[in-house]
């Protein structure tokens, strides 16, 4: 029997392929192509318009940083408000926090949830059920649009690229809605690619979102399956500069929450020491007044 190999195709001119031990789902949605399939190296794994989205193996690197970094950069988030993380990853790594009261999660594309809760239980585990949770079937853009002023701490955007079905979620319309909707000292995160090869991923939306947030920040988190080295997390903060928080603050707000001691890749060391950033990364933050 022939082997089966999946290639990604993010880049025209570089990647990786996957050996498929068993393919699990391949369905074409309202929004995007879908598989899922098994893999001898990383267990299952989820694929959108041939991009890789999330692997059982690494998925905590990115679900833990893209979570709690945010959340603990906030002095108390209560309220958090999730867009895309169709996986249920997010959701869960949100409501691990026992001082979140609230989190609500928005995705567009309702197959991407029933393929996870099918194919990829582990990832959410019993998020979907928590009774903090409210999880929408719908366009986060229109969602944004209409929320009330002051009504989330904290805004978490798991999109992909901004093209397709990712691209209205890096508009000016879109951040000012986001600015408007977070409390006073609520800050938003949204991943911005690979620098080494997406660069400019970083730099527009960081100068974008500077329209309207007077901190603007980035950090980085080494997700394997994510090729090219690291990856950029933006943070756009109405409060205090997350990128000048300290270990201490971090330490203790991980403490009320009670999540000390329960990660794979963060910690208070890794979470203040990811805003470090390498020149090569750094050059690609626009300068600005604020």
């Amino acid at each position: 029997m022939a082997e089966t190999w999946i290639n990604e195709t993010l880049y025209p001119d570089w990647g990786q392929r996957f050996l498929v031990t068993r393919e699990l789902a391949r369905v074409k949605s309202d929004f995007q192509d879908v598989v899922v399939f098994e893999s001898s190296s990383h267990g299952r794994v989820l694929v959108l318009d041939g991009v890789i989205q999330i692997t059982e193996r690494d998925e905590f690197v990115y679900q833990e940083m893209l979570t709690h970094v945010p959340v603990l950069a906030h002095p108390c988030a209560k309220r958090v408000l999730i867009i895309g993380a169709g996986d249920g990853g997010v959701l869960r790594r949100v409501l691990e926090h026992k001082t979140v009261e609230k989190a609500v999660m928005v995705e567009i594309d309702g197959t991407v949830i029933e393929l996870s809760k099918q194919h990829l239980p582990n990832i959410a585990g019993d998020a979907w059920n928590d009774p903090r949770a409210e999880v929408i079937v719908g366009d986060g853009i229109d969602y944004v649009a209409k929320a009330a002023d002051g009504s989330f701490d904290v805004i978490i955007v798991d999109s992909t690229d901004p093209i397709g079905v990712g691209e209205v979620l890096f508009t000016d319309e879109f951040y000012s809605n986001c600015a408007r909707i977070l409390s006073d000292e609520g800050l938003i995160v949204n991943q911005c690619g690979v620098p080494f090869m997406q660069a400019d991923e970083l730099y527009e939306t960081s100068l974008r979102r500077a329209k309207f947030f007077p901190h603007v920040s980035a950090y980085v988190a080494a997700v394997p399956t994510y090729v090219g080295g690291f990856m950029t997390l933006g943070m756009a903060s109405k409060g205090q500069a997350p990128n000048t928080q300290t270990l201490e603050q971090i330490r203790a707000r991980a403490e009320a929450a009670n999540i000390l001691g329960t990660t794979r890749y963060w910690t208070p060391e890794i979470h203040v020491g990811s805003f470090n950033l390498p020149p090569y990364i750094a050059e690609h933050l626009p300068k600005t007044d604020k």
